[in-house]
């Protein structure tokens, strides 16, 4: 009997290995370190790190900045670098013949923490100038660590951040039990969607298709008379494009038009497709997509009781670091008073200027405190309270569906990101004058 079951448990063994090793290939293979370049010393730095700070989120004006402020650190300003959207290129003109290395930035968005590494890591080699492969080494730890949350936290962050964004919208009470079923429902598609990268290519317009459907044939009958897009908008926030479309005007403000334009062109393209995936679940449903009229918000608490639930989410769903939820509600509570503010002022399209132009150098000075975490965490969740990506994912729905005034609904969003991207220009550009200004003030040259 032993020597038959020996083989069957082998046969089962073998079949198990063939199915991890099935279920792997699927994954997304991250390439770093030597397997992306074989290049070594500062130039393999730099291009790794810019790679990561790409996908950090972060303007490639900004990305170029850092990376030639670090090749002057390290005594190579010879050095040639550009920096597109998804790769960084550099030349090295003293090299015979001259050589251009090429990183792609194709690892996949970081998470919270990994983003918040990467900064820490960058201001660490300007300070410090650490050997380079300790740097390179130190790239590929972050990139491939892995999250501090398990799946069911993460889903749960989402839910929040759902729920949240909800309530930032300032909805009926009836939309409130919807956006928390929507919440759990499109966490788990995403948690289990972005393991398989074929699925994850069609996730974001099969995902709006089908909670567009749901939502019409099962839950307006019962919500109050409320509206498809709006109830919809908050479970998609991890497919909406609105620090794409953010960075993509920084990046047209500040000159780099190849990037600013192509990342335009992919923000666009995304809201295109979550819009058709709503517009064909409406017109599966046969319903409206507008509101009855007549519905009872919340009031003028519920945005800011929303803001506490998206800093715990994102603080779940993107696995900020320890100690760094305080941090990221202080950022939200900024960006959103900044923005009432600059409502009052100049009008709600033009918010966005003040929001940008104030939350930035908050942000810096509290970057400055010993225990706060890098600003690139608190930043970018600032952003997501700032940019209209789902006031331009409601107007392109309207558009495919045929509502009246959808078309100035787009147009106010394009202008709010305009307005955001100089008040992010400016507030960056003022933060950095001050430094100097501190700077040259406790060390005065002579």
């Amino acid at each position: 009997m032993s020597e038959r079951a020996a083989p069957a448990g082998s046969h089962r063994t073998v079949l198990i290995d063939r199915l991890r090793g099935a279920l792997a290939a699927l994954r997304p293979s991250l390439v770093t370190g030597a397997d992306a370049q074989s290049d070594s010393g500062v130039t393999g730095m730099l291009g790794q790190l810019g790679a990561a700070a790409l996908a950090s989120s972060k303007a490639t004006s900004d990305v170029e900045e850092t990376l030639r402020r670090l090749a002057v650190v390290y005594d190579r300003p010879e050095l040639r670098i550009f920096v597109l959207p998804t790769l960084v290129l550099i030349e090295d003109p003293a090299a015979t013949p001259s050589q251009t290395s090429i990183f792609p930035a194709d690892g996949g968005t970081l998470r919270l923490d990994q983003a918040g590494a990467i900064d820490r890591l960058a201001r660490r080699a300007l300070d410090g100038r650490p050997d380079p492969d300790d740097v390179l080494a130190t790239v590929t730890t972050i990139r491939t660590s892995g999250p501090r949350f398990g799946p069911v936290l993460t889903v749960l962050g989402y839910t929040l951040l759902t729920f949240g964004f909800g309530m930032v919208l300032n909805p009926t009470i009836a939309a409130l039990p919807v956006y928390l079923v929507l919440g759990v429902a499109v966490g788990t598609i995403v948690v289990l969607g972005s393991r398989i990268p074929t699925l994850s290519l069609v996730l974001p317009v099969a995902t709006a298709f089908l909670v567009t459907l749901v939502v019409s044939l099962g839950v307006i009958p019962l919500a109050g008379g409320d509206d498809v897009v709006r109830l919809v908008a908050p479970s998609l926030v991890s497919f909406l494009p609105g620090l794409t479309l953010t960075i993509a005007a920084v990046e047209l403000t500040s000159g780099q038009v190849m990037a600013g334009a192509s990342r335009l062109v992919y923000g666009v393209a995304q809201l295109g497709l979550l819009a058709f995936g709503v517009f064909a679940g409406i017109s599966v449903a046969g319903t409206s997509p507008t509101a009855s009229g007549g519905v009872e918000q919340l009031g003028v608490w519920a945005p800011w009781a929303g803001l506490v639930l998206v800093g715990l989410g994102y603080y779940l769903y993107s696995a900020a670091p320890r100690g760094s939820l305080l941090w990221i509600l202080y950022a939200l509570v900024v960006a959103h008073a900044a923005q009432l503010l600059g409502a009052l002022l100049v009008g709600a399209e033009l918010s966005g200027l003040f929001g940008a132009l104030i939350v930035i150098p908050a942000v810096g000075l509290a970057g400055r405190i010993r225990r706060a975490p890098s600003t690139a965490i608190m930043l970018t969740c600032a952003y997501w309270v700032l940019v209209p990506g789902s006031m331009g994912f409601i107007g392109l729905s309207e558009v495919a569906s045929g509502t009246a005034g959808a078309t100035s609904t787009i147009l106010r969003t394009f202008g709010s990101l305009i307005a955001i991207a100089i008040g992010m220009v400016l507030g960056a550009g003022f933060s950095r004058d001050v430094v100097a200004l501190a700077r040259g003030w406790r060390h005065p040259r002579r």
